[in-house]
């Protein structure tokens, strides 16, 4: 989800509410302690140089029971560091910390912000010899033709 997009949904809401994919509810007096911009300048295995930029939020937990982050609040962050750190209209990643901080897609599912779970992955496939996955087929479900059917004393097997 883009930073444009959270903002038009933002305005629609009475409440903000994130979950995991697993249905776990992040609790409802979390925190945004952070939104930013981070750069992310690498080299893959196979030698080429990438950037990554991503907007980042940040979701906290505290012991603050009555805390309810309210959309217009969010929007409020998000328009200010657009304005103060000149943030651009980039995919958002959302830190949250359950057993380790982890790192998640935002999804929203017409109710619900929704943390999608992230995976890493090879990005130079073809220059660091990892092998392209070979198509799995159930030999069983192949259609058996008369003619292309070897049969006993015919001399093609």
């Amino acid at each position: 989800m883009k930073l444009s997009e959270i903002k038009e949904i933002l305005a629609t809401l009475d409440h903000v509410d994130f979950q995991l994919e697993n249905g776990t509810f992040v609790p409802e007096h979390f925190h945004v302690t952070e939104v930013g911009q981070i750069t992310k300048n690498f080299i893959d295995c196979g030698g080429v140089i990438r950037q990554e930029k991503v907007v980042n939020f940040q979701l906290w937990n505290a012991d603050d029971y009555e805390h309810r982050l309210k959309p217009s609040k969010l929007l409020h962050i998000i328009n200010l560091s657009e304005d103060k750190l000149g943030i651009e209209d980039g995919e958002i990643e959302v830190e949250y910390q359950s057993g380790t901080i982890g790192k998640y897609d935002l999804d929203f599912n017409g109710k619900t912000f929704v943390l999608k779970n992230k995976t890493t992955a090879c990005l130079a496939q073809d220059a660091c010899g990892v092998p392209s996955e070979k198509l799995k087929i159930n030999l069983s479900v192949l259609p058996v033709s008369g003619s292309s059917c070897c049969t006993p004393g015919s001399g093609c097997c």
